[in-house]
């Protein structure tokens, strides 16, 4: 969809009827807006925290509305003994999806790790445990998240030769060439389309709506948008 009509659609949302009451409305608060309306409606969906409560990969629904999103990274890992830690997270990290690695010791060859998500509070218990705790055996280790890093263990019985990341980005934020970049202060030298389809797109644009309503205090604008959203999300 093109950024001119998200502009005339938004407007159209916050307008009465044959009425130019908000269209005095800045181009780059529109921006604004619709941009905070991506990352809100993909938290929102990723979590599960929408009308139907269907999160990630809850639905074919929303497998297909946010793969778009899913990138992936191969990771340069550090030894530190009892696992290895990668690098920072990419700058365009929005959430976790996944990790995978291959191993190997000094009798079997490598071969590929499968990685469960694990919560630092279980780390010390999970390494006592023999059913949890890493095995090379049985080819199955645990990953946990910490300082923007990952974590991967392996209490020292074996060697990651390799591993990715894979994640759900950040949206890619429109902007509008000749309009000021509300995140940057600069004037947008080209236009940056939104990327997702144009049936997400028009959910986005209730939600720059109502984002925009409710600062301006026009609770019945935001109270429609607020469910349009929602009914067809």
């Amino acid at each position: 969809m093109l950024n001119s009509t998200i502009l005339i659609k938004v407007r159209q949302r916050l307008n009465k009827l044959s009425s130019l009451d908000y269209d005095n409305i800045e181009d780059w608060a529109i921006i604004e807006a619709f941009n905070k309306g991506q990352v809100e409606w993909c938290r929102r969906n990723l979590h599960g925290n929408n009308l139907f409560k269907e999160g990630d990969d809850e639905s074919k629904r929303r497998v297909d509305d946010l793969q778009i999103l899913i990138e992936e990274v191969n990771l340069t890992l550090t030894d530190r003994g009892l696992y290895y830690e990668s690098e920072d997270f990419p700058a365009d990290y929005l959430e976790y999806k996944r990790v995978t690695a291959y191993g190997k010791n000094d009798c079997c060859n490598e071969r590929k790790m499968v990685v469960y998500l694990a919560e630092q509070d279980n780390v010390d218990a999970l390494l006592r445990d023999e059913v949890k705790k890493p095995s090379f055996e049985w080819a199955e280790t645990f990953a946990t998240l910490s300082g923007n890093r990952v974590q991967i263990y392996t209490n020292d019985e074996f060697v990651i030769t390799k591993s990715s990341f894979i994640y759900y980005r950040q949206p890619i934020r429109i902007e509008i060439a000749g309009v000021s970049n509300p995140y940057t202060g600069l004037v947008s030298a080209a236009d940056v389309l939104c990327e997702f389809k144009d049936d997400i797109v028009e959910l986005f644009i209730d939600s720059a709506a109502s984002i925009i309503a409710g600062d301006i205090e026009s609770f019945n604008q935001m109270q429609r948008a607020t469910q349009a959203v929602e009914q067809n999300n």
